[in-house]
Protein backbone atom coordinates (compact mmCIF):
# COMPACT_ATOMS: atom_id res chain seq x y z
CA UNK A 1 0.00 0.00 0.00
CA UNK A 2 0.92 3.31 -0.64
CA UNK A 3 2.18 5.85 2.28
CA UNK A 4 0.28 8.17 1.59
CA UNK A 5 -2.79 6.31 1.95
CA UNK A 6 -1.81 5.06 5.67
CA UNK A 7 -1.02 8.22 6.62
CA UNK A 8 -3.99 9.89 4.97
CA UNK A 9 -6.63 7.04 6.89
CA UNK A 10 -4.54 7.79 9.44
CA UNK A 11 -5.40 11.30 9.30
CA UNK A 12 -8.90 10.90 8.50
CA UNK A 13 -9.80 9.03 11.89
CA UNK A 14 -7.63 10.95 13.96
CA UNK A 15 -10.03 13.68 12.68
CA UNK A 16 -13.30 12.70 12.43
CA UNK A 17 -12.39 10.84 16.61
CA UNK A 18 -11.81 14.79 17.76
CA UNK A 19 -14.60 16.30 15.49
CA UNK A 20 -17.06 14.05 15.80
CA UNK A 21 -16.91 11.27 18.69
CA UNK A 22 -14.62 12.94 21.55
CA UNK A 23 -16.82 16.22 21.20
CA UNK A 24 -19.99 13.66 22.17
CA UNK A 25 -18.98 11.74 24.47
CA UNK A 26 -19.99 12.58 28.18
CA UNK A 27 -22.34 14.81 26.19
CA UNK A 28 -24.79 12.89 24.66
CA UNK A 29 -28.85 13.98 25.43
CA UNK A 30 -30.78 11.02 25.72
CA UNK A 31 -32.56 11.51 22.48
CA UNK A 32 -29.37 11.21 21.23
CA UNK A 33 -28.93 7.47 22.45
CA UNK A 34 -31.11 4.69 20.82
CA UNK A 35 -31.40 0.47 20.79
CA UNK A 36 -30.96 -1.10 17.75
CA UNK A 37 -31.64 -4.31 19.90
CA UNK A 38 -31.75 -5.11 23.39
CA UNK A 39 -28.30 -3.99 24.79
CA UNK A 40 -26.81 -3.02 21.82
CA UNK A 41 -26.90 0.99 21.31
CA UNK A 42 -26.08 3.24 18.70
CA UNK A 43 -25.69 6.97 19.46
CA UNK A 44 -25.56 10.39 17.05
CA UNK A 45 -21.64 10.34 16.98
CA UNK A 46 -21.94 6.18 15.61
CA UNK A 47 -23.93 7.78 12.74
CA UNK A 48 -22.47 11.07 11.92
CA UNK A 49 -18.50 8.64 12.70
CA UNK A 50 -19.49 6.57 10.11
CA UNK A 51 -21.12 8.59 7.70
CA UNK A 52 -17.65 10.83 7.70
CA UNK A 53 -15.23 8.14 7.41
CA UNK A 54 -17.58 6.19 4.40
CA UNK A 55 -16.78 9.70 2.47
CA UNK A 56 -13.71 10.43 3.10
CA UNK A 57 -12.38 6.61 2.48
CA UNK A 58 -14.08 6.62 -0.68
CA UNK A 59 -12.50 9.48 -1.91
CA UNK A 60 -8.81 8.37 -0.89
CA UNK A 61 -9.86 5.30 -3.02
CA UNK A 62 -12.39 5.77 -5.71
CA UNK A 63 -14.07 2.89 -6.73
CA UNK A 64 -14.14 0.80 -3.35
CA UNK A 65 -16.86 0.27 -0.74
CA UNK A 66 -17.50 0.50 2.46
CA UNK A 67 -19.22 -2.31 5.13
CA UNK A 68 -20.01 -0.45 8.32
CA UNK A 69 -21.62 -1.11 11.09
CA UNK A 70 -24.71 1.27 11.22
CA UNK A 71 -25.13 0.66 7.47
CA UNK A 72 -25.57 -2.91 8.00
CA UNK A 73 -27.88 -2.50 10.97
CA UNK A 74 -30.39 -0.58 8.33
CA UNK A 75 -29.61 -2.85 5.87
CA UNK A 76 -28.85 -6.99 6.16
CA UNK A 77 -27.31 -6.96 2.91
CA UNK A 78 -24.63 -4.99 3.19
CA UNK A 79 -22.98 -7.26 5.38
CA UNK A 80 -22.26 -9.58 2.20
CA UNK A 81 -20.52 -7.32 0.36
CA UNK A 82 -17.36 -7.85 2.54
CA UNK A 83 -16.37 -11.36 0.73
CA UNK A 84 -16.34 -8.77 -2.43
CA UNK A 85 -13.26 -8.54 -4.53
CA UNK A 86 -11.22 -4.93 -5.12
CA UNK A 87 -11.26 -2.51 -2.37
CA UNK A 88 -13.37 -2.86 1.08
CA UNK A 89 -13.25 -0.69 4.00
CA UNK A 90 -14.49 -2.85 7.13
CA UNK A 91 -16.06 0.53 9.94
CA UNK A 92 -16.54 0.54 12.98
CA UNK A 93 -17.00 4.30 13.70
CA UNK A 94 -17.34 3.70 17.39
CA UNK A 95 -16.71 0.39 19.41
CA UNK A 96 -17.29 0.36 22.85
CA UNK A 97 -20.36 2.13 22.16
CA UNK A 98 -21.83 1.07 25.55
CA UNK A 99 -19.15 2.56 27.06
CA UNK A 100 -19.10 5.60 25.08
CA UNK A 101 -22.77 6.11 25.60
CA UNK A 102 -22.77 5.33 29.60
CA UNK A 103 -19.69 8.51 29.75
CA UNK A 104 -17.42 5.52 30.48
CA UNK A 105 -13.96 4.24 28.64
CA UNK A 106 -12.39 2.64 26.63
CA UNK A 107 -13.86 3.12 22.94
CA UNK A 108 -12.03 3.28 19.91
CA UNK A 109 -12.82 4.25 16.20
CA UNK A 110 -11.32 1.07 13.70
CA UNK A 111 -11.03 0.85 10.12
CA UNK A 112 -9.87 -1.77 8.03
CA UNK A 113 -9.06 -2.63 4.30
CA UNK A 114 -9.43 -5.59 2.42
CA UNK A 115 -8.17 -6.34 -1.00
CA UNK A 116 -9.64 -8.95 -3.26
CA UNK A 117 -10.69 -10.15 0.08
CA UNK A 118 -7.77 -10.50 2.39
CA UNK A 119 -6.38 -7.74 4.90
CA UNK A 120 -4.66 -5.35 4.00
CA UNK A 121 -4.39 -2.58 6.52
CA UNK A 122 -5.92 -1.91 10.16
CA UNK A 123 -6.20 1.25 11.93
CA UNK A 124 -7.64 1.19 16.10
CA UNK A 125 -7.42 4.48 17.30
CA UNK A 126 -8.14 4.25 21.37
CA UNK A 127 -10.00 7.64 21.56
CA UNK A 128 -9.86 8.79 25.08
CA UNK A 129 -5.44 7.89 24.90
CA UNK A 130 -5.43 8.87 21.66
CA UNK A 131 -3.20 6.05 20.93
CA UNK A 132 -3.13 5.05 17.39
CA UNK A 133 -2.51 1.29 16.60
CA UNK A 134 -1.61 0.60 12.87
CA UNK A 135 -0.95 -2.50 11.13
CA UNK A 136 -0.18 -3.36 6.84
CA UNK A 137 -0.64 -7.07 5.92
CA UNK A 138 3.18 -8.19 5.46
CA UNK A 139 5.00 -4.49 6.82
CA UNK A 140 4.19 -5.39 10.78
CA UNK A 141 2.03 -3.51 13.40
CA UNK A 142 2.76 0.01 14.90
CA UNK A 143 1.47 2.29 17.99
CA UNK A 144 2.60 5.60 17.47
CA UNK A 145 5.47 4.68 15.42
CA UNK A 146 6.88 2.15 18.07
CA UNK A 147 7.05 -1.21 16.20
CA UNK A 148 4.97 -3.75 18.39
CA UNK A 149 5.91 -7.61 18.53
CA UNK A 150 4.63 -10.13 21.10
CA UNK A 151 5.83 -11.88 23.45
CA UNK A 152 7.67 -15.00 22.77
CA UNK A 153 7.67 -17.47 25.86
CA UNK A 154 5.29 -20.02 26.96
CA UNK A 155 4.05 -19.44 30.98
CA UNK A 156 1.99 -21.64 32.72
CA UNK A 157 -1.70 -20.82 32.78
CA UNK A 158 -1.31 -19.95 36.33
CA UNK A 159 0.83 -16.81 35.36
CA UNK A 160 -1.70 -15.41 32.31
CA UNK A 161 -4.05 -13.39 32.76
CA UNK A 162 -7.10 -12.20 30.04
CA UNK A 163 -10.68 -12.00 29.29
CA UNK A 164 -13.83 -13.67 28.27
CA UNK A 165 -16.92 -11.52 26.58
CA UNK A 166 -19.64 -13.45 28.52
CA UNK A 167 -22.14 -11.68 25.71
CA UNK A 168 -23.95 -13.90 23.46
CA UNK A 169 -21.74 -16.65 25.69
CA UNK A 170 -23.24 -19.90 24.26
CA UNK A 171 -23.39 -23.67 26.47
CA UNK A 172 -19.75 -23.56 27.64
CA UNK A 173 -20.02 -20.55 29.88
CA UNK A 174 -20.33 -22.79 32.95
CA UNK A 175 -17.04 -24.54 31.59
CA UNK A 176 -15.65 -21.11 31.46
CA UNK A 177 -16.33 -20.23 34.83
CA UNK A 178 -15.43 -23.33 36.21
CA UNK A 179 -11.78 -23.21 34.65
CA UNK A 180 -11.28 -19.36 35.23
CA UNK A 181 -9.36 -19.80 38.89
CA UNK A 182 -6.74 -21.99 36.86
CA UNK A 183 -5.45 -18.63 35.32
CA UNK A 184 -4.22 -15.77 37.39
CA UNK A 185 -7.04 -13.36 36.51
CA UNK A 186 -9.87 -13.63 33.95
CA UNK A 187 -12.37 -11.10 33.93
CA UNK A 188 -15.33 -10.26 31.67
CA UNK A 189 -13.68 -7.37 29.34
CA UNK A 190 -13.64 -4.15 29.02
CA UNK A 191 -16.28 -4.56 26.27
CA UNK A 192 -14.57 -2.97 23.42
CA UNK A 193 -12.50 -5.01 20.83
CA UNK A 194 -10.36 -2.02 19.77
CA UNK A 195 -8.76 -2.34 23.36
CA UNK A 196 -8.99 -6.15 23.74
CA UNK A 197 -6.97 -6.65 20.72
CA UNK A 198 -3.88 -3.98 21.01
CA UNK A 199 -3.70 -4.99 24.95
CA UNK A 200 -2.85 -8.51 24.08
CA UNK A 201 -0.05 -7.39 21.79
CA UNK A 202 1.42 -4.95 24.60
CA UNK A 203 1.26 -7.89 26.70
CA UNK A 204 -1.28 -6.43 28.66
CA UNK A 205 -3.20 -8.97 29.26
CA UNK A 206 -2.46 -12.55 27.30
CA UNK A 207 -5.33 -13.67 25.61
CA UNK A 208 -8.57 -12.78 24.63
CA UNK A 209 -11.98 -14.50 23.99
CA UNK A 210 -15.12 -13.23 22.20
CA UNK A 211 -18.11 -15.08 20.97
CA UNK A 212 -19.63 -13.36 18.56
CA UNK A 213 -17.88 -12.37 15.44
CA UNK A 214 -18.65 -9.60 13.50
CA UNK A 215 -16.13 -7.90 10.57
CA UNK A 216 -15.71 -4.67 11.87
CA UNK A 217 -15.78 -5.67 15.83
CA UNK A 218 -12.47 -8.28 14.26
CA UNK A 219 -10.70 -7.46 11.10
CA UNK A 220 -8.70 -4.61 12.13
CA UNK A 221 -7.78 -6.08 15.65
CA UNK A 222 -6.82 -9.63 14.02
CA UNK A 223 -4.28 -7.83 10.97
CA UNK A 224 -2.75 -6.19 14.19
CA UNK A 225 -2.31 -9.48 16.26
CA UNK A 226 -0.95 -11.80 13.42
CA UNK A 227 1.17 -8.68 12.03
CA UNK A 228 2.92 -8.23 15.41
CA UNK A 229 3.48 -12.22 15.93
CA UNK A 230 0.51 -13.26 17.68
CA UNK A 231 -2.23 -15.99 17.01
CA UNK A 232 -6.07 -15.52 15.88
CA UNK A 233 -7.90 -18.47 16.10
CA UNK A 234 -11.33 -19.73 15.96
CA UNK A 235 -11.66 -22.10 19.16
CA UNK A 236 -12.00 -25.42 16.74
CA UNK A 237 -8.27 -24.35 15.60
CA UNK A 238 -9.22 -22.72 12.13
CA UNK A 239 -8.15 -19.42 10.92
CA UNK A 240 -10.50 -16.29 11.00
CA UNK A 241 -11.59 -15.07 7.99
CA UNK A 242 -13.04 -11.74 7.21
CA UNK A 243 -15.99 -13.33 6.34
CA UNK A 244 -16.86 -15.98 8.74
CA UNK A 245 -20.15 -16.24 11.63
CA UNK A 246 -18.65 -18.85 12.93
CA UNK A 247 -19.16 -18.21 16.66
CA UNK A 248 -15.95 -18.64 19.16
CA UNK A 249 -12.65 -16.65 18.73
CA UNK A 250 -9.40 -16.51 20.91
CA UNK A 251 -6.52 -13.98 20.54
CA UNK A 252 -2.92 -14.68 22.39
CA UNK A 253 0.32 -13.39 22.08
CA UNK A 254 1.70 -16.61 20.17
CA UNK A 255 0.82 -20.24 19.19
CA UNK A 256 1.73 -22.09 22.48
CA UNK A 257 -0.22 -19.55 24.79
CA UNK A 258 -2.96 -19.83 22.22
CA UNK A 259 -2.77 -23.57 22.97
CA UNK A 260 -2.56 -23.36 26.40
CA UNK A 261 -5.64 -20.98 27.11
CA UNK A 262 -7.42 -23.56 24.70
CA UNK A 263 -6.66 -26.57 26.56
CA UNK A 264 -7.22 -25.17 30.07
CA UNK A 265 -10.26 -22.88 29.64
CA UNK A 266 -12.52 -25.06 27.66
CA UNK A 267 -11.35 -28.69 29.04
Amino acid sequence: MRDDVLDKVTDLVREVAATIVLPRWQHLAKSEIHQKAPGDLVTIADQESERALTAGLTALLPGSIVVGEEAVAADKAVLERVGEQGAVWIVDPVDGTNNFAAGKSPFAVMVALLREGEPAAAWILDVPSDRMTIAEAGAGAFRDGVRLKTRTDSPAAAALSGTVSRNYLPAEHAVVDLNAPKFAKVTGGHHCAGYEYPAVVTDEQQFAVFWRILPWDHVPGSLIVREAGGTVLHLDGSPYLPTDSTRGLLVAPNEEIWHTVRGTLLS
